[in-house]
């Protein structure tokens, strides 16, 4: 039976600012060190034991399943990195302060741009300092200027089914070490979840969610492994 574990990297320090990420490149704080570890830790108590990984090319998910697999004594496991588990792209709303941006811009609206399934932020502009067109790790990649929870689904499912899931149908039991929005896209693909639904799924940082899943990838069982 396939399982796929997700784990969201522990706390940033844009997190700890209430700061919209997206893109640019911030660290786990030592509390999100903490919870990387504790994640691999309870990984290896609850027996779960990932023969193949994935993750952004983010620092702060990186990082947390480089913690993760250190505390479970897997740091040889074979990774394979790539953009399109990067977290969403929040556009102009980057860098800056979410109560702030509600003071200037009303609860409501900054609500559309956090909650809104298909309603991006407004685009980054070209001067920004929080541009990544220019960051080596996205050569030859178009960096977006901004996008929505459906932009997300739309770049990471792809992926999904041509590098993931059929690692996952020969057997490998695979563990995803990605975002807030990138996991939310992978959550409501493999759980059906609506897309008014998916909206106000929160998914916290460092903690696994285990899926059980039958030979064509049908959930069978979602939970964190915390509870278990």
């Amino acid at each position: 039976m396939p399982q796929l574990i997700l784990l969201r990297h522990g706390q940033s320090q844009w997190n700890l600012e209430n700061r919209f990420t997206g893109w640019w490149d911030v660290d786990v704080t030592d509390k999100g060190v903490q919870e990387a570890r504790e994640a691999g830790r309870l990984m290896k108590e609850k027996g779960i034991h990932p023969e193949l990984c994935f993750t952004s090319l983010q620092t702060r998910a990186i990082k947390t399943l480089n913690l993760a697999l250190e505390e479970m004594d897997r740091l040889w496991l074979p990774v394979e990195k790539n953009y399109r588990l990067n977290e969403r792209h929040y556009g102009g709303l980057t860098g800056l302060n979410k109560q702030e941006t509600r003071e200037k811009h009303g609860d409501e609206q900054v609500h559309i741009w956090r909650r809104s399934f298909d309603t991006p932020p407004p685009p980054m502009a070209a001067d920004s300092e929080y541009q990544m067109t220019t960051d080596p790790r996205y050569a030859g990649i178009e960096v977006p200027a901004t996008e929505s929870l459906k932009d997300t689904i739309a770049r990471v499912l792809p992926y999904w089914k041509s590098r993931i899931a059929p690692e996952l149908q020969n057997g490998k039991r695979v563990l995803i070490s990605a975002h807030g929005n990138s996991l939310r896209a992978l959550v409501k693909h493999l759980s059906g979840i609506s897309d008014d639904e998916i909206t106000g799924l929160e998914i916290p940082t460092g903690q696994p969610i285990i899926y059980e899943l039958d030979d064509s990838l049908k959930e069978i069982e979602r939970y964190y492994l915390s509870e278990k």
